[in-house]
Protein backbone atom coordinates (compact mmCIF):
# COMPACT_ATOMS: atom_id res chain seq x y z
CA UNK A 1 0.00 0.00 0.00
CA UNK A 2 2.07 2.80 -1.52
CA UNK A 3 -0.40 6.02 -0.81
CA UNK A 4 0.87 8.27 2.34
CA UNK A 5 -0.16 11.48 3.55
CA UNK A 6 2.42 13.43 5.82
CA UNK A 7 0.85 15.58 8.56
CA UNK A 8 3.02 18.44 9.41
CA UNK A 9 2.54 21.86 11.80
CA UNK A 10 3.93 23.67 13.65
CA UNK A 11 4.47 22.60 17.66
CA UNK A 12 1.57 22.25 19.65
CA UNK A 13 -1.03 22.49 17.10
CA UNK A 14 -2.52 18.97 17.70
CA UNK A 15 -0.55 16.32 14.98
CA UNK A 16 0.28 14.12 17.88
CA UNK A 17 -3.65 13.96 19.19
CA UNK A 18 -4.89 13.80 15.64
CA UNK A 19 -2.43 10.46 15.14
CA UNK A 20 -2.26 8.87 17.91
CA UNK A 21 -6.68 9.57 17.64
CA UNK A 22 -6.36 7.71 14.07
CA UNK A 23 -4.45 5.00 15.28
CA UNK A 24 -6.28 4.67 18.33
CA UNK A 25 -9.74 4.53 16.39
CA UNK A 26 -8.39 1.74 13.90
CA UNK A 27 -6.42 -0.04 16.85
CA UNK A 28 -10.11 -0.91 18.65
CA UNK A 29 -11.63 -1.71 15.48
CA UNK A 30 -9.12 -4.13 14.75
CA UNK A 31 -11.49 -6.93 14.18
CA UNK A 32 -13.01 -5.38 10.74
CA UNK A 33 -10.54 -2.95 10.60
CA UNK A 34 -7.21 -3.72 9.77
CA UNK A 35 -4.45 -1.46 11.36
CA UNK A 36 -0.92 -1.76 11.58
CA UNK A 37 1.65 0.29 12.95
CA UNK A 38 4.36 0.20 10.71
CA UNK A 39 7.42 2.82 12.79
CA UNK A 40 6.16 4.69 16.08
CA UNK A 41 4.95 7.72 13.76
CA UNK A 42 3.31 6.07 10.87
CA UNK A 43 0.22 4.16 10.72
CA UNK A 44 -2.12 2.46 7.92
CA UNK A 45 -6.44 3.74 8.58
CA UNK A 46 -9.07 2.14 6.90
CA UNK A 47 -10.81 4.26 4.64
CA UNK A 48 -14.62 4.32 5.24
CA UNK A 49 -16.53 3.28 2.91
CA UNK A 50 -20.61 2.53 3.60
CA UNK A 51 -20.94 1.06 0.16
CA UNK A 52 -18.46 -1.68 1.22
CA UNK A 53 -21.05 -3.14 4.18
CA UNK A 54 -23.78 -2.77 1.57
CA UNK A 55 -21.73 -5.40 -0.90
CA UNK A 56 -20.88 -7.75 1.86
CA UNK A 57 -24.29 -7.93 3.05
CA UNK A 58 -25.62 -9.05 -0.11
CA UNK A 59 -22.36 -11.10 -1.31
CA UNK A 60 -23.24 -12.90 2.61
CA UNK A 61 -18.91 -12.36 2.95
CA UNK A 62 -17.65 -13.76 5.78
CA UNK A 63 -14.98 -11.00 6.36
CA UNK A 64 -14.65 -7.68 5.26
CA UNK A 65 -11.42 -6.03 4.76
CA UNK A 66 -11.56 -2.07 3.87
CA UNK A 67 -8.92 -0.22 1.57
CA UNK A 68 -6.62 1.71 3.81
CA UNK A 69 -4.51 5.30 3.57
CA UNK A 70 -1.00 5.54 5.18
CA UNK A 71 -0.56 8.42 7.72
CA UNK A 72 2.89 9.59 8.96
CA UNK A 73 2.95 11.60 12.43
CA UNK A 74 5.98 14.40 11.00
CA UNK A 75 7.36 16.01 14.26
CA UNK A 76 6.93 19.67 15.15
CA UNK A 77 8.60 22.23 11.98
CA UNK A 78 9.85 25.45 13.13
CA UNK A 79 10.58 28.97 11.38
CA UNK A 80 14.08 28.34 9.76
CA UNK A 81 13.73 24.26 9.28
CA UNK A 82 15.03 24.65 5.48
CA UNK A 83 18.06 25.80 7.34
CA UNK A 84 18.37 23.14 10.00
CA UNK A 85 16.21 24.58 12.97
CA UNK A 86 15.11 22.29 14.94
CA UNK A 87 16.14 18.95 13.33
CA UNK A 88 14.38 20.54 10.27
CA UNK A 89 16.08 18.41 7.66
CA UNK A 90 15.90 15.52 8.59
CA UNK A 91 11.97 16.33 9.23
CA UNK A 92 11.75 17.99 5.70
CA UNK A 93 13.34 14.54 4.63
CA UNK A 94 10.43 12.85 5.65
CA UNK A 95 7.87 14.97 4.20
CA UNK A 96 9.30 14.34 0.95
CA UNK A 97 8.58 10.39 0.90
CA UNK A 98 5.03 11.33 1.73
CA UNK A 99 2.75 11.77 -1.26
CA UNK A 100 0.55 14.33 0.12
CA UNK A 101 0.57 16.62 2.94
CA UNK A 102 -2.32 17.73 5.77
CA UNK A 103 -1.20 20.43 7.36
CA UNK A 104 -2.75 20.83 11.20
CA UNK A 105 -3.36 24.50 12.03
CA UNK A 106 -4.37 25.53 15.41
CA UNK A 107 -7.56 27.09 15.69
CA UNK A 108 -8.25 27.37 19.23
CA UNK A 109 -7.25 29.58 22.41
CA UNK A 110 -5.38 27.81 25.25
CA UNK A 111 -3.62 29.29 27.83
CA UNK A 112 -2.07 25.78 29.08
CA UNK A 113 -0.40 25.28 26.09
CA UNK A 114 2.06 27.41 24.67
CA UNK A 115 2.14 28.75 20.85
CA UNK A 116 5.41 29.16 19.73
CA UNK A 117 4.82 32.12 17.66
CA UNK A 118 2.87 33.51 20.68
CA UNK A 119 -0.43 33.81 19.56
CA UNK A 120 -3.03 32.33 17.74
CA UNK A 121 -3.06 33.30 13.71
CA UNK A 122 -3.65 29.78 11.84
CA UNK A 123 -3.01 31.80 8.25
CA UNK A 124 0.17 33.00 9.63
CA UNK A 125 0.91 29.34 10.26
CA UNK A 126 0.14 28.04 7.37
CA UNK A 127 2.65 30.91 5.72
CA UNK A 128 5.36 30.03 7.86
CA UNK A 129 5.50 26.06 6.86
CA UNK A 130 4.57 26.85 3.21
CA UNK A 131 7.30 29.39 3.34
CA UNK A 132 9.79 26.72 5.14
CA UNK A 133 9.32 24.18 2.13
CA UNK A 134 9.39 26.68 -0.72
CA UNK A 135 12.73 27.73 0.62
CA UNK A 136 13.93 23.88 1.11
CA UNK A 137 12.56 23.19 -2.56
CA UNK A 138 14.54 26.35 -4.33
CA UNK A 139 17.76 25.42 -2.20
CA UNK A 140 17.27 21.69 -3.95
CA UNK A 141 16.55 22.89 -7.11
CA UNK A 142 19.08 25.49 -7.36
CA UNK A 143 22.10 23.54 -5.77
CA UNK A 144 21.01 21.35 -9.05
CA UNK A 145 20.53 23.47 -11.66
CA UNK A 146 24.21 24.47 -12.54
CA UNK A 147 25.06 20.99 -13.35
CA UNK A 148 21.72 20.07 -15.25
CA UNK A 149 22.45 23.76 -17.17
CA UNK A 150 25.29 22.06 -18.04
CA UNK A 151 24.46 18.74 -19.49
CA UNK A 152 21.49 20.38 -21.24
CA UNK A 153 24.19 22.29 -23.48
CA UNK A 154 25.92 19.60 -24.22
CA UNK A 155 22.78 17.88 -25.87
CA UNK A 156 21.99 15.53 -22.82
CA UNK A 157 18.30 15.15 -24.06
CA UNK A 158 17.20 14.33 -19.84
CA UNK A 159 18.98 17.07 -19.30
CA UNK A 160 17.03 19.43 -21.01
CA UNK A 161 13.88 18.02 -20.07
CA UNK A 162 14.80 18.68 -16.73
CA UNK A 163 15.84 22.48 -17.24
CA UNK A 164 12.93 23.54 -19.38
CA UNK A 165 10.77 22.82 -15.89
CA UNK A 166 13.48 24.00 -13.17
CA UNK A 167 13.79 27.10 -14.52
CA UNK A 168 10.32 28.17 -14.73
CA UNK A 169 10.16 26.24 -10.86
CA UNK A 170 13.30 28.46 -10.08
CA UNK A 171 11.60 31.72 -10.84
CA UNK A 172 8.00 31.26 -9.00
CA UNK A 173 10.20 30.11 -5.78
CA UNK A 174 11.85 33.18 -5.99
CA UNK A 175 8.66 34.58 -6.49
CA UNK A 176 7.27 33.17 -3.24
CA UNK A 177 4.66 30.88 -5.06
CA UNK A 178 4.84 27.07 -4.67
CA UNK A 179 5.53 24.53 -7.14
CA UNK A 180 2.28 23.60 -7.54
CA UNK A 181 1.42 27.03 -8.71
CA UNK A 182 3.38 26.34 -12.16
CA UNK A 183 1.64 24.54 -15.03
CA UNK A 184 3.32 22.10 -17.15
CA UNK A 185 2.37 19.77 -19.58
CA UNK A 186 1.62 16.16 -19.08
CA UNK A 187 4.59 14.93 -19.98
CA UNK A 188 6.55 17.59 -18.19
CA UNK A 189 4.55 16.67 -14.98
CA UNK A 190 6.36 13.12 -15.42
CA UNK A 191 9.87 15.44 -15.07
CA UNK A 192 8.70 17.59 -12.45
CA UNK A 193 7.36 14.71 -9.53
CA UNK A 194 10.68 12.87 -10.16
CA UNK A 195 12.17 15.91 -8.77
CA UNK A 196 10.38 15.27 -5.45
CA UNK A 197 9.38 18.99 -4.45
CA UNK A 198 7.49 19.79 -1.34
CA UNK A 199 5.63 22.46 -2.65
CA UNK A 200 4.20 20.01 -5.45
CA UNK A 201 2.43 17.82 -3.13
CA UNK A 202 -1.56 18.25 -3.16
CA UNK A 203 -1.94 19.59 0.33
CA UNK A 204 -5.22 19.35 3.33
CA UNK A 205 -5.31 22.20 5.72
CA UNK A 206 -6.86 20.57 9.09
CA UNK A 207 -8.32 23.28 11.28
CA UNK A 208 -7.81 22.24 14.78
CA UNK A 209 -10.67 23.84 16.94
CA UNK A 210 -11.69 23.25 20.70
CA UNK A 211 -15.05 21.52 21.57
CA UNK A 212 -17.59 24.04 21.70
CA UNK A 213 -16.32 24.75 17.86
CA UNK A 214 -16.32 20.74 16.72
CA UNK A 215 -19.53 21.05 15.11
CA UNK A 216 -19.50 24.60 13.48
CA UNK A 217 -16.10 25.83 13.37
CA UNK A 218 -14.78 29.44 14.80
CA UNK A 219 -13.89 32.41 12.76
CA UNK A 220 -10.48 31.09 12.31
CA UNK A 221 -11.41 27.56 10.75
CA UNK A 222 -13.44 29.85 8.02
CA UNK A 223 -10.86 31.87 7.06
CA UNK A 224 -8.46 28.91 6.53
CA UNK A 225 -11.19 27.24 4.20
CA UNK A 226 -11.78 30.67 2.11
CA UNK A 227 -7.96 30.83 2.27
CA UNK A 228 -7.66 27.22 1.05
CA UNK A 229 -10.31 27.11 -1.53
CA UNK A 230 -8.08 30.45 -2.85
CA UNK A 231 -5.06 28.20 -2.92
CA UNK A 232 -6.99 25.46 -4.86
CA UNK A 233 -7.07 23.00 -1.36
CA UNK A 234 -8.81 21.63 0.96
CA UNK A 235 -9.54 21.72 4.60
CA UNK A 236 -11.37 19.70 7.45
CA UNK A 237 -12.39 21.26 10.42
CA UNK A 238 -11.86 18.73 13.38
CA UNK A 239 -11.24 18.91 17.87
CA UNK A 240 -8.29 16.23 18.20
CA UNK A 241 -9.37 16.34 21.59
CA UNK A 242 -12.80 14.94 21.30
CA UNK A 243 -11.56 12.58 18.46
CA UNK A 244 -9.27 11.10 20.92
CA UNK A 245 -11.98 10.53 23.39
CA UNK A 246 -14.23 9.28 20.95
CA UNK A 247 -11.65 6.55 19.92
CA UNK A 248 -11.17 5.54 23.16
CA UNK A 249 -14.95 5.23 23.80
CA UNK A 250 -16.60 1.59 23.16
CA UNK A 251 -18.10 1.44 19.93
CA UNK A 252 -21.89 1.34 20.64
CA UNK A 253 -20.96 4.58 22.85
CA UNK A 254 -19.38 6.65 20.49
CA UNK A 255 -22.60 7.32 18.24
CA UNK A 256 -24.60 8.68 21.63
CA UNK A 257 -20.98 11.10 22.31
CA UNK A 258 -21.37 12.85 18.77
CA UNK A 259 -24.86 13.30 18.79
CA UNK A 260 -24.36 14.88 22.55
CA UNK A 261 -22.13 17.74 20.82
CA UNK A 262 -24.28 17.82 17.30
CA UNK A 263 -21.59 15.71 15.12
CA UNK A 264 -23.36 13.16 12.52
CA UNK A 265 -19.71 11.22 12.85
CA UNK A 266 -16.25 11.25 13.87
CA UNK A 267 -13.92 14.46 12.14
CA UNK A 268 -11.51 11.69 11.33
CA UNK A 269 -13.63 10.11 8.94
CA UNK A 270 -13.66 13.60 7.10
CA UNK A 271 -9.62 13.47 7.35
CA UNK A 272 -9.34 10.20 5.96
CA UNK A 273 -11.82 10.57 2.73
CA UNK A 274 -10.35 14.15 2.08
CA UNK A 275 -7.05 12.40 2.24
CA UNK A 276 -8.08 9.91 0.14
CA UNK A 277 -9.62 11.96 -2.53
CA UNK A 278 -6.47 14.44 -2.39
CA UNK A 279 -4.32 11.86 -3.58
CA UNK A 280 -7.03 11.56 -6.48
CA UNK A 281 -7.93 7.95 -6.02
CA UNK A 282 -10.76 6.14 -6.35
CA UNK A 283 -12.30 2.74 -4.59
CA UNK A 284 -12.86 -0.93 -6.87
CA UNK A 285 -14.68 -3.69 -5.17
CA UNK A 286 -14.36 -7.53 -5.24
CA UNK A 287 -17.45 -9.53 -3.42
CA UNK A 288 -17.36 -13.19 -2.81
CA UNK A 289 -18.07 -15.97 -0.31
CA UNK A 290 -15.05 -15.72 1.82
CA UNK A 291 -14.63 -11.76 1.53
CA UNK A 292 -15.50 -8.25 0.42
CA UNK A 293 -13.09 -6.32 -0.39
CA UNK A 294 -11.94 -2.37 -1.30
CA UNK A 295 -9.11 -1.87 -3.30
CA UNK A 296 -7.37 1.80 -4.02
CA UNK A 297 -5.81 2.70 -7.97
CA UNK A 298 -5.32 5.82 -8.97
CA UNK A 299 -8.19 7.64 -10.83
CA UNK A 300 -7.73 7.19 -14.81
CA UNK A 301 -6.03 3.57 -13.87
CA UNK A 302 -7.09 0.54 -16.57
CA UNK A 303 -9.13 -2.72 -16.05
CA UNK A 304 -5.50 -4.44 -16.25
CA UNK A 305 -3.62 -1.92 -13.37
CA UNK A 306 -6.47 -2.81 -11.13
CA UNK A 307 -6.04 -6.52 -11.64
CA UNK A 308 -2.55 -5.96 -10.55
CA UNK A 309 -2.78 -4.68 -7.45
CA UNK A 310 -5.01 -7.33 -6.25
CA UNK A 311 -2.37 -9.75 -7.82
CA UNK A 312 0.57 -9.52 -10.40
CA UNK A 313 -0.57 -12.17 -12.20
CA UNK A 314 -4.03 -10.50 -12.87
CA UNK A 315 -2.02 -8.43 -14.67
CA UNK A 316 0.37 -10.09 -16.36
CA UNK A 317 -2.22 -12.43 -17.50
CA UNK A 318 -5.78 -10.21 -18.13
CA UNK A 319 -8.58 -11.34 -20.62
CA UNK A 320 -11.48 -9.21 -19.53
CA UNK A 321 -12.85 -7.67 -16.39
CA UNK A 322 -16.50 -8.29 -15.33
CA UNK A 323 -17.82 -5.11 -14.07
CA UNK A 324 -21.03 -4.05 -12.50
CA UNK A 325 -21.21 -0.20 -11.30
CA UNK A 326 -22.48 -0.26 -7.52
CA UNK A 327 -25.81 1.13 -8.10
CA UNK A 328 -26.50 -1.59 -10.40
CA UNK A 329 -25.43 -4.26 -7.84
CA UNK A 330 -27.43 -2.95 -4.76
CA UNK A 331 -30.46 -2.26 -7.66
CA UNK A 332 -30.24 -6.16 -8.94
CA UNK A 333 -28.99 -7.34 -5.55
CA UNK A 334 -25.70 -8.73 -6.46
CA UNK A 335 -24.06 -10.81 -9.12
CA UNK A 336 -26.69 -12.79 -10.46
CA UNK A 337 -29.21 -10.31 -10.55
CA UNK A 338 -26.93 -7.81 -12.07
CA UNK A 339 -26.25 -10.73 -14.83
CA UNK A 340 -29.73 -11.09 -15.45
CA UNK A 341 -30.83 -7.57 -15.69
CA UNK A 342 -28.02 -7.23 -18.33
CA UNK A 343 -26.25 -4.72 -16.26
CA UNK A 344 -22.81 -6.99 -15.97
CA UNK A 345 -20.38 -5.49 -18.54
CA UNK A 346 -17.11 -7.90 -19.94
CA UNK A 347 -14.59 -4.35 -19.85
CA UNK A 348 -11.32 -5.10 -21.81
CA UNK A 349 -7.87 -3.89 -21.55
CA UNK A 350 -8.84 0.06 -22.13
CA UNK A 351 -11.31 0.19 -19.48
CA UNK A 352 -10.68 2.99 -17.56
CA UNK A 353 -12.14 2.11 -13.61
CA UNK A 354 -14.88 4.18 -12.27
CA UNK A 355 -15.09 4.59 -8.57
CA UNK A 356 -17.26 2.05 -6.95
CA UNK A 357 -17.11 -0.52 -9.75
CA UNK A 358 -17.25 -4.21 -8.28
CA UNK A 359 -14.97 -6.15 -10.90
CA UNK A 360 -14.23 -10.07 -11.24
CA UNK A 361 -11.22 -10.48 -13.03
CA UNK A 362 -10.48 -13.09 -15.60
CA UNK A 363 -6.69 -13.85 -16.54
CA UNK A 364 -4.83 -16.97 -18.00
CA UNK A 365 -0.86 -16.88 -17.22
Amino acid sequence: MGFNCGIVGLPNVGKSTLFNALTATQAAEAANYPFCTIEPNTGRVAVPDPRLDRIAAIGKSAKIVPTQLEFVDIAGLVRGASKGEGLGNQFLANIRECDAIAHVLRCFEEDDITHVEGSVDPLRDAETIETELMLSDLESLERRFDQVAKRAKGNDREAKEQAAVMEPLIAALRDGKPARSVEFSKEQQVTVKRLQLLTDKPIMYICNVSEDDAAKGNAWSAKVEEWARSQGATSVTIAAAIEAEVASLPEDEQKEFLESLGLEEPGLARVIRSGYALLGLLTFFTCGPKEARAWTVHAGATAPEAAGEIHTDFQRGFIAAETIAFSDYIACNGEQGAKEAGKMRQEGREYRVKDGDVMLFRFNV
